[in-house]
């Protein structure tokens, strides 16, 4: 009896002793590791009133995140044009892979005027940043919740994905991980390059926002003489149908 009881503390012991060495191997496999992939996505341009929402996302090596904190990435709002324009070229070259996907006015209007409840805008900005996150394959995946709910804006961003990663999803994401910062660069360089290329085309419609008198004066003008929008326009944007029937009650009283 004796010896039974020998034997099966020795097995027990053993067994104790072979799992802790594969623990070890593999906590010390995931400290050196330099292949663990680390991705930042972020949004710009989900208020303005023209332009597309884009999406951006920006996957470097783990042990690169401390260069690319030397950069000075910053949440973007708080860099001028000029220096997001120099951060980005230099994030790209430091990072494996970015993506951009860009998010028509007429994708958006969809959704915000036929979309069901926790179907709208936040819904389509978490399926996108999905399909972002899934072109860049990363190991874990930082992003910036929309969503007044955190966790919600991350389940709704693993419902789409075609496997599972560990997603983060933080309000003010961008001030808290470099990585997100990065992506806020290059989502903010991306949306600002399409309203430049409006503008080459349309004529100045300031930055796109209601709240810019640029944008307002434009609009009112190609109201006037259209008599509705150009399809680079929010039409469902409150503001918008607003700014669009105070011109049209104008013109009546014309008439």
């Amino acid at each position: 009896m004796q010896t039974e009881d020998t034997f099966t503390t020795f097995l027990l012991t053993n067994l104790i002793n072979s799992l802790k060495k594969k623990h070890k191997a593999l906590v010390d496999k995931r400290k050196g590791c330099l292949s663990m992939k680390i991705a930042g996505v972020d949004d710009a341009g989900r208020g303005p009133i023209i332009g597309p929402l884009v999406i951006a996302g920006v996957m470097v090596e783990e042990k690169d995140l401390p260069r690319l904190k030397n950069l000075g990435v910053k949440d973007s709002k708080l860099l001028s044009p000029h220096k997001r324009e120099q951060l980005a070229q230099e994030i790209k070259k430091l990072a494996l892979q970015f993506h951009v996907i860009k998010l028509s006015p007429a994708e958006i209007d969809k959704v915000v005027e036929t979309g069901r409840k926790l179907h709208k805008l936040n819904r389509l900005e978490a399926h996108t940043m999905a399909k972002v996150i899934a072109a860049l394959k990363p190991d874990v995946a930082y992003v910036d919740a929309s969503d007044v709910l955190a966790e919600r804006f991350g389940r709704h961003i693993e419902e789409k994905l075609p496997f599972t990663i560990e997603i983060v999803s933080e309000h003010k994401a961008d001030a808290k991980y470099p990585v997100v910062s990065a992506a806020s660069i290059i989502a903010k360089v991306e949306r600002d390059r399409a309203v430049e290329e409006l503008t080459k085309k349309y004529g100045d419609m300031g930055s796109g926002y209601i709240t810019d008198p640029k944008t307002v004066k434009f609009l009112k003008k190609w109201v006037k003489k259209y008599g509705s929008y150009p399809d680079f326009v929010r039409k469902s944007w409150k503001p918008a149908k607003r700014l669009k029937e105070d011109a049209e009650a104008k013109q009546a009283k014309l008439v």
